[in-house]
């Protein structure tokens, strides 16, 4: 088989990392990948969001299977236009891809088909919203509806903030379009956690349950990011836990998206708070999370392509997904000033003789006459398993020391509170 994975982070490096790995793969493309997957793959110079000369590439190179990992195509119907151009495609049809590309959508759907969320409402008109917001008391959720790089959310504490967190969506525009309308919630407080599981549109197969970590700094502190790591098992969420978010959220939203005629295909990301009144979702994504996929796939112990091809082909129910029993941590190591503004083209050393037992995922990277440099604010995740999380935390930790590039920083807590 040929296989072409869309992206260039560090899912990107692990999905290409993990489809590798399969006997029925011949040949592997990443566009546009990054300095990671060009150690694996071939990387194709093609920005994911370029949909047109993806689908050229992949007539060229003859793709049997492709495999979309960011957002952006997938709600601007990438599996659509490749799938009516003969190409199997891993990922959701567009309107599949709204219960991303849509928080009110998403958001519309759970209450319409009784999917357990926060309390809220939906709002375009900026008085409206601000109006609502000061009719509220305590902690209030303020989102963005549309894609805004998992920056759109803002959690705060008083009304000022919020109404300040509104302001920044509706009038400054931070996110352009994506802010064109607001969702405004209660504050849920508990254990959070991401379910991802794939779905051929009836079957529903769970993965292993992975908790991330979005504040830059340790404790929590510091701007919201895409990810500052992850790790797999939370020692909180048991089987019981997770058939009952099968029952109750996975199973009922892909119904829910077949009976709104938006058959779901692909990846069903659910980040939940497990609350005192039980479980509740956060949001849904279309895709595999980021950085949730680098330490899911070392788990996994069935062939991914096999799954993929399973999903594409609406076969999930005769196919094995079998997951190891080890934990597994990722850290991310950021560029200097992430979140907000940072300075790519350092040099990075110090990434070989990481040990069998370690695994660098690049995220921003690039190869620049030879030499792999930083290219992101999110530059690598440094992932290791292990019997249990102790033992794969230290793995990490211990080897993160030797990887050095100018201002890199990284959160030293991360797992911490699963050790303690």
């Amino acid at each position: 088989m040929r296989v072409l994975v869309v992206g260039g982070g560090g899912r990107e490096h692990a999905l290409a990392w993990k489809i590798a790995q399969s006997p029925r793969v011949a040949k592997l493309f990443v566009a546009p990948g990054n300095a990671g997957t060009a150690a694996i793959a071939t990387n194709l110079p093609i920005s994911a969001s370029n949909i047109p000369a993806l689908l050229e590439a992949a007539k060229r190179e003859r793709i049997d299977l492709a495999v979309i990992g960011p957002e952006s195509p997938l709600t601007e119907g990438i599996v659509d236009i490749f799938t009516e151009a003969g190409i199997p495609t891993f990922g959701p049809s567009r309107a599949g891809a709204r219960i991303e590309g849509s928080k009110a959508f998403a958001r519309d759907l759970m209450v319409k088909h009784g999917i357990p969320c926060a309390r809220g409402a939906t709002f375009s008109s900026l008085d409206a919203a601000a109006a609502h917001i000061r009719q509220q008391s305590g902690s209030i959720v303020v989102k963005a509806d549309g894609l805004a790089a998992g920056k759109g959310v803002f959690v705060t504490n008083s009304q000022e903030a919020a109404l300040q967190a509104l302001s920044e969506i509706m009038e400054k525009r931070a996110f352009g379009d994506a802010g064109n309308r607001v969702i405004i919630e209660e504050c849920l407080m508990g254990k959070e956690v991401s379910l991802l599981a794939f779905s051929d549109g009836e079957t529903v197969a769970p993965m292993v349950p992975a908790c991330d970590y979005k504040r830059a700094y340790d404790g929590d502190q510091g701007l919201n990011t895409g990810g500052m790591g992850c790790y797999s098992p939370p020692g909180f969420f048991d089987d019981k836990l997770l058939e009952s978010v099968k029952r109750q959220v996975l199973e009922p939203t892909v119904r829910a998206l077949a009976k709104e005629g938006s058959p779901y295909r692909g990846v069903l990301y659910a980040g939940l708070m497990l609350t005192d009144k039980g479980i509740k979702v956060l949001e849904f994504n279309a895709r595999f999370g980021d950085p949730e996929t680098q330490v899911i796939l070392p788990r996994l112990k069935s062939d991914l392509v096999d799954i993929l091809l399973a999903v594409v082909n609406g076969t999930l129910a005769q196919q094995s997904v079998a997951w190891s029993k080890d934990a597994c941590v990722g850290v991310v190591l950021a560029s200097g000033g992430y979140p907000g503004s940072y300075t790519t083209g350092y040099p990075i050393t110090g990434l070989d003789g990481m040990g069998a037992s370690v695994t660098v995922f690049h995220a921003g990277t690039k190869l620049k006459d030879g030499q792999v440099v930083t290219d992101g604010g999110r530059v690598l995740n440094v992932v290791a398993c292990g019997k249990d999380l102790r033992e794969a935390r230290e793995k990490v930790y211990k080897a993160i020391p030797s990887i050095r590039f100018q201002d890199c920083h990284y959160r030293q807590d991360i797992a911490l509170r699963e050790v303690q």
